[in-house]
């Protein structure tokens, strides 16, 4: 059987920046362990995979070793393909998920991924935490999926060097950590060795933890975003309440095809 792909780098203009996700279009689905295989196979971030329905899409994303519910830059990367390479033209392509109803809409410059916002709560100091990220944040909260730790300048965030294996034990999808930024309203990183990452590019998914804090804690509802990784992110996200909005650009990298 041969199943088309695409790798993508997303939330970049560049190619060799951002997050590079693989996008495989299925007619139906596979099964879940073969997609899973494939996933691990890909060895990126993400693998996401995606059936045509009426008039919405059902979409899943594999990491090299789990499925998770929800996933920014793939989703980016899915809807970059379905409009650069497979013809869609209706300006809004509507996606059913684990995390619910998701959009993509092409604007001008970007791609506008409509996400629901985390809701998330403070905890009390987690010293388990601290000792594998190696520095003490001034504030720490738990979302649906992941911690978020708050630093107090970009500078610290680009410095950290976790023990990922301690921090694969935490017990949660991943670990943000996050400050103001130098020349953007916000900066991050994101570490998820426990779903065999140890830290992701760019990360779609956490900015649905960050844009409520910080549009909060900043009083302004439209911010600009950069995740600091190596191969750096931009992105661009509006609060709006229940729903946060998150737009960036994607690059091709490369069109084949698969046998399994």
């Amino acid at each position: 059987m041969k199943i088309p792909i695409y790798q993508v780098d997303a939330f970049t203009g560049d190619l060799f920046g951002g997050n590079p996700a693989a996008v495989c279009p299925l007619k139906e689905w596979l099964p879940e362990g073969l997609m899973q295989k494939i996933g691990r196979e890909n060895n990126l971030s993400e693998t996401a995979f995606f059936v045509p329905r009426e008039d919405y899409f059902e979409l899943r994303w594999f990491t090299p070793t789990i499925e998770v519910d929800l996933c920014g830059h793939a989703t980016l990367a899915t809807a970059h393909v379905l409009f650069r390479h497979l013809g869609y033209e209706i300006d809004v392509i509507n996606f059913h998920s684990k995390s619910g109803k998701l959009s993509v809409r092409n604007g001008t410059d970007n791609l506008i991924l409509n996400f629901p916002a985390d809701r998330i709560e403070k905890v009390d100091e987690m010293l388990s935490l601290n000792d594998a990220l190696g520095v003490s944040p001034f504030e720490t909260y738990k979302g649906n999926s992941d911690f978020m730790c708050v630093f107090e300048n970009q500078d610290t965030i680009e410095r950290l060097k976790p023990d990922f294996m301690k921090l694969s034990q935490i017990g949660c999808r991943g670990v943000i950590v996050t400050a103001r930024g130098t020349n953007c309203d916000f900066v991050s990183r994101f570490f998820a060795p426990y779903a065999g990452i140890n830290e992701d590019p760019v990360t779609g998914s956490a900015h649905t933890t960050l844009t409520p804090y910080w549009a909060l804690k900043l009083e302004k509802n439209q911010l600009q975003a950069q995740q600091v990784s190596a191969r750096k992110g931009y992105l661009n996200c509006t609060y709006l309440g229940e729903r946060v909005e998150i737009g960036g650009k994607a690059v091709t990298y490369l069109v084949g095809e698969i046998e399994v």
